[in-house]
């Protein structure tokens, strides 16, 4: 079948070459905003009396149309044709006539798909921002829970501090807060339009692109029109913001995955959100977890995909940013995919206060603070590190926490321990007493929940 682009070729290209050529099967996603986009252009072009008001009326009817009929299913894609953009144009000409055939002045399927992609993406944002801010709602509902529940933090994957629970899941509402704002701004630098570049130099009609842009909801055009055209910055932008949101829940992931296992037990996950062992019974997999820790490499690939196929292309449009979609595509769909996971796991998620505790307690994490009562008393710090060190060992030695150790012990080291130093090292004064800004206090972990909410508002 000859193409609509027939003229200086014959327009008749070889069966594969039309398969390899193709790209409805993926672009066909952005059929509304392709649809939208040319209604407005068929608007702009009747305002400027390029077409007659007449014919611009009949080319937005049609398209509404075609429109509807994709929407109800009366409508399906045709995949033999090249893009979404000819195959409504195509419908469009065969159910309206030879004013079908307007439509197109004024614009090339460059900018056409540059606006159409830039649409799809602002909904897409959108979404995503609505779908992080569900994780970070079902931490801070778990924060809220779990206010007081006190847990061993690490450094090296080794127990080195008391913190909170709450404080711990909050560190991730934080850099969830940073993802929302990644996103925001980089909506920002999307929403700008490129139609009326047309193929990259511009047109010689006389056209209102501010008229286009304002009609799709755009804050501004692009100022030059070869870049209007093969700017693809957009898609790299998300795809980054997305590569970052999605390291952020792997290592959310990590967590629930090893505070889920036996070794540590800090956590239950929800039934609904883990699988069996089709041969061990006992087992009970945190899999969504391990899926969004896995899913995170593939979104990384997407990005170096386009990063890779962009690197050396000249200016203006090239064939080769037709591979801009699937990579973004697969990105978003993705990462929506493992948020709309990610959110109910967390939000049904059980801790489990008694195991963090006697795990806090078994790691000493206490010694820091042993240290600093001795230091309160007048001693040199470095002398006061190790006597802790010391009765560290001892209390190892002897199968003891720091808070089952008798007094008289302690005195054998130093002569400043008194009663008052079972006050000093329980964990919860431990927790307590971290008072600057951002730290691990109940009173600080609220003003970090009040900070997020009022973020989130």
């Amino acid at each position: 079948m000859a193409k609509m682009w027939a003229g200086r070729t014959s327009g008749i290209t070889d069966s594969i070459a039309d398969d390899f050529n193709s790209s409805i099967r993926f672009d066909c996603k952005m059929y509304k905003q392709d649809i939208t986009g040319s209604m407005a252009h068929a608007a702009m072009l009747g305002a400027k009396n390029i077409i007659s008001k007449k014919e611009a009326e009949t080319l937005i009817d049609g398209l509404q149309g075609i429109l509807d009929d994709l929407e109800s299913g009366a409508l399906e894609f045709d995949f033999s044709s090249e893009d979404i953009h000819m195959f409504v144009e195509q419908v469009l000409t065969n159910r309206i006539g030879d004013v079908g055939k307007k439509l197109h002045t004024a614009r090339s399927r460059n900018d056409q798909v540059a606006l159409d992609l830039r649409m799809y993406l602002r909904e897409e944002t959108d979404e995503l921002t609505a779908l992080v801010k569900d994780v970070i709602e079902a931490i801070l509902l778990q924060a809220e829970a779990n206010k007081s529940v006190i847990m061993p933090g690490y450094t090296h994957l080794q127990r080195a501090q008391p913190i909170l629970f709450s404080h711990h899941l909050m560190a991730y509402a934080m850099m969830l807060l940073r993802d929302l704002d990644r996103l925001a701004d980089c909506r920002e630098r999307m929403n700008v339009s490129p139609i009326g570049c047309c193929a990259l130099a511009g047109t010689t009609y006389n056209t209102d692109r501010r008229f286009e842009a304002w009609k799709l909801g755009f804050h501004d055009v692009a100022r030059n029109s070869i870049d209007g055209v093969s700017d693809r910055d957009f898609c790299l932008e998300l795809m980054s913001c997305l590569s970052i949101l999605m390291m952020h829940l792997s290592r959310f992931s990590e967590e629930i995955i090893l505070w889920a296992s036996w070794e540590f037990k800090f956590i239950e996950l929800s039934d609904a959100y883990t699988t069996g062992s089709s041969i061990m019974p006992q087992k009970k997999n945190p899999d969504m977890a391990e899926l969004v820790r896995g899913k995170t490499g593939r979104v990384y690939g997407d990005l170096m995909a386009l990063l890779t196929t962009l690197k050396g292309l000249p200016l203006a449009y090239n064939k080769d940013m037709q591979e801009d979609k699937e990579a973004v595509f697969d990105a978003v769909d993705t990462v929506k995919m493992c948020l709309k996971v990610f959110a109910p796991m967390l939000a049904t998620m059980t801790a489990k206060p008694e195991n963090m505790k006697k795990a806090a307690q078994g790691g000493f994490i206490n010694a820091t603070d042993l240290a600093d009562y001795l230091v309160k008393k007048g001693l040199p710090f470095r002398s006061a590190y190790k006597i802790s060190g010391q009765i560290v060992a001892q209390c190892i030695r002897e199968g003891l926490v720091l808070e089952t150790l008798p007094l008289s012990e302690y005195q054998k080291y130093s002569e400043l321990f008194e009663e008052d130093l079972y006050k000093d090292i329980d964990l919860l004064t431990c927790v307590e007493k971290r008072i600057s800004e951002g730290g691990t206090s109940v009173a600080s972990v609220e003003a970090q929940i009040a900070y997020v909410k009022e973020n989130l508002a």
